[in-house]
């Protein structure tokens, strides 16, 4: 009998093309709450949830919305349909209660807000190549947007936390600090690098250097984790100005966001800020360089169409490119947690 598996078959196909489906039940549960309401309440019936969440859905999509998130493993279900108890997975516990530091719905909830409705355009990114998120049609650049609005600030600090607090804690244990005594961690945002830096490093002195409008944010996590004898937040644009002096320089998620010509800018930047001996590191999703197996990647760069227009994500072998023609004398690459690596670049 010949081998099923060499047979064609439309279920990857439909699997992806149906793939949107299955991200909007998360993310409209991650909107909800649900994992949150769970982990405080234990598990709960169909109906405790359905008078909780004030939904007016009737009882039958209800058992469907929840049977689906059982069915992808973010649920665990004891009973059938009325006599069913919906608790949290071991994943979801820990990752998707906003009461808990674990929590990563950050990125997830600006998915949903923002990234869900604006990746229906991705067709005419592609054939435009322009931005297709709040700058579209001639708006304001997606930063100078973001920067004026508390809310919008708030929601994509706290995504860029979620989404790699876990690499910061690896990088914070994987990389050897014991040579270095300052770090300085560009486009610091919240100042979660740099906390977790000095939490793992206590030879360290580390500065997170963003623009002001995130210097409140960056002082409440430096308390938060009391840091404050190793930890301080610096105001400035990378811009417009010149980078504090540091033996490591970080940029997580910075890089990316951006054409070569200013990838190059900013890693010019960094160079001329570290001492000989000195340590440049970027934390990407930093693709293959045969482009195949990190298609976490390969869509990160295509995000980056849809907030930036011209930014996109890389692979080392551009990294390394990019690092010898700064004048660099080596790199390496130390994976980090899933899709993300940290590209290192000596001077």
């Amino acid at each position: 009998m010949e081998n099923q598996k060499n047979q064609p078959s439309p279920a990857s196909i439909m699997q992806i093309g149906s793939g949107f489906w299955a991200s909007k039940i998360l993310l409209t549960a991650v909107k909800f709450e649900l994992f949150t309401h769970l982990a405080k309440e234990g598990s709960l019936s169909a109906k405790e949830i359905k008078s909780l969440l004030k939904l007016n859905c009737t009882d039958r999509h209800l058992f469907d919305f929840l049977d689906a998130l059982f069915s992808f493993g973010f649920l665990k279900r004891d009973g059938l349909l009325e006599t069913a108890k919906y608790s949290n997975s071991l994943d979801t516990e820990l990752f998707l209660d906003k009461a808990k530091t674990s929590y990563v719905g950050g990125m997830l909830e600006m998915m949903n807000d923002r990234l869900y409705g604006f990746w229906s355009n991705l067709e005419d990114g592609l054939k435009t190549g322009l931005v297709q998120n709040e700058s579209k049609n001639g708006n304001e650049p997606i930063f100078v947007t973001l920067y004026k609005d508390p809310e919008l600030l708030k929601g994509f600090v706290n995504a860029m936390t979620s989404i790699q607090i876990g690499n910061f804690m690896a990088l914070a244990q994987k990389f050897d600090f014991s040579k270095y005594k300052t770090f300085l961690d560009v486009g610091g945002s919240a100042g979660i690098l740099s906390t977790m830096i000095a939490k793992y490093n206590s030879n360290m002195s580390c500065t997170t250097f963003d623009l002001p409008a995130v210097e409140a944010m960056a002082k409440e996590t430096i308390q938060k984790f009391d840091v404050s004898k190793q930890v301080k937040a610096v105001s400035g644009d990378f811009f417009t100005d010149s980078l504090p002096k540091a033996d490591v320089i970080a940029m997580g998620n910075i890089l990316h966001d951006w054409n070569e010509e200013n990838k190059l800018m900013l890693m010019q930047k960094a160079y001329d800020a570290l001492p000989d001996g000195g340590v440049f590191i970027a934390i990407e999703s930093v693709i293959d360089n045969e482009r195949k197996q990190n298609a976490f990647g390969l869509m990160m760069s295509l995000n980056m169409l849809i907030e930036t227009g011209d930014g996109f994500d890389y692979t080392f072998d551009d990294f390394n490119k990019w690092a010898t023609q700064i004048g660099f004398k080596s790199t390496s690459l130390l994976a980090l947690t899933g899709p993300t690596s940290a590209a290192i670049a000596y001077k």
